[in-house]
């Protein structure tokens, strides 16, 4: 399989990500409603952006400017190769 390289598609893929999110996150709180569980869906999403944005952007551009991001999979052999040595 090739890589996307048409605009139009990765904006549309990007917005079907989006919309994946929200309506399941709705259909969550709709399941369970309450403060406690919004409150750990908001922090569970927001710490898993900030472990995607570790992967993606920190470790390639701070901690390893070496090492070039090509999905989570490749993330994680790198950081278990790392581990080994």
């Amino acid at each position: 399989m090739t890589d996307i390289k048409n605009p139009k598609l990765l904006w549309a893929k990007g917005f079907l990500f989006l919309l994946i999110g929200l309506v399941s996150s709705v259909l969550l709180l709709l399941e369970a409603r309450s403060v406690k569980v919004a409150a750990l869906l908001a922090v569970a999403v927001w710490g898993c952006c900030r472990a995607y944005y570790f992967a993606f952007y920190v470790v390639e551009h701070y901690a390893d400017p070496g090492y070039r991001f090509a999905g989570l999979i490749s993330f994680i052999r790198y950081a278990c190769r790392r581990r080994r040595n």
